[in-house]
């Protein structure tokens, strides 16, 4: 057996997200939100796109999104890339699914608990060692909980997991271990075959019953990560390079650029500023100087 990397967001979301994920994403939740306990009973998948109720503002594309029987929204990503003001995208799409649960003329009282929950393939948070990060709103030097605590932001660094598979106890490792490790599986691990609905997220990702297109579009999602990755770490080391006759940041700032020069007819401003971590403006401003413009 093969497995396709759950850590590609075609990938996640056909796992999570499609029509038969229900009870996959019911164990996924249970293990990484609530710490193994079997809080959820119940939820549906929506739709993951967030549209603008307002002229102007942004359309936001989620992963994978969730109403649970108690009526608590859970949006859910994986990242791979670390691009700029990510922890600003995170909060940003808390908020407006938070906001946007509000028909014209309906009270606040409607209003439901949003949980993000976010998987990382790099370290979110350098130099803290917990695997799972938690955070909520609480008074600033007493610490008590402010009395609507309704937006919890959760937290889960993948490089920070360790455990190797014969040292896996708990449902949460189980599951993180699948997050981290399926793609270079050749079978389902024994101390992982006796849990229902990761024996189906297995079988859901098993190369063997995707389709030819389906393996095709896999492996450009997962080249062009590669690529990204490549581009990056390439184009920091040369701009270091520079960097040393002619300052270090300057060097950083021209290795950003030129990584986004080779980018240009390959995506569009908005990606190539996530990926890069230049501004917009910046971006433009390369594109006006292609000798095509």
């Amino acid at each position: 057996m093969r497995f396709i990397n759950p850590k590609t967001d075609y990938a996640f979301k056909k796992i999570f997200g499609s029509a038969e994920s229900k009870n996959i994403l019911i164990s996924f939740l249970n293990a990484l939100v609530y710490d193994g306990h079997s809080t959820i009973e119940d939820l549906e998948i929506i739709s993951p796109n967030l549209p603008p109720q307002l002229e102007g503002l942004k359309d936001t594309y989620l992963d994978v999104r969730a109403r649970l029987n108690d009526g608590t929204l859970v949006i859910i990503e994986m990242q791979v890339l670390n691009v700029q003001s990510f922890g600003k995208r995170v909060l940003f799409n808390a908020a407006k699914t938070y906001a946007f649960q509000l028909q014209r003329g309906q009270g606040y009282r409607y209003l439901k608990p949003v949980i993000a929950l976010t998987l990382t393939d790099f370290e979110m948070f350098p130099g803290q060692n917990q695997l799972i990060s938690r955070f909520v709103y609480r008074e600033k030097f007493e610490g008590w909980h402010y009395p609507e605590n309704e937006m919890e932001l959760i937290f889960v660094e993948l490089p920070k997991f360790t455990k190797e598979l014969n040292e896996l106890e708990t449902l949460t490792d189980k599951w993180i271990y699948f997050m981290k490790f399926a793609r270079s599986l050749n079978s389902i691990p024994d101390n992982m075959e006796d849990i229902a609905e990761l024996h189906q997220a297995f079988e859901i990702a098993n190369q063997a019953g995707l389709t030819l297109e389906e393996l095709e579009e896999l492996d450009r999602r997962e080249m062009f990560i590669y690529d990204q990755q490549g581009a990056i770490a390439l184009g920091v080391e040369q701009g270091l390079e520079q960097g040393r006759e002619q300052g270090r940041e300057q060097g950083r700032e021209q290795a950003k650029r030129e990584v986004a020069r080779n980018l240009l007819g390959q995506l569009n401003d908005e990606a190539i500023a996530q990926v890069t971590g230049l501004s917009p403006e910046v971006i433009a401003a390369l594109r006006q100087e292609m000798p095509n413009n």
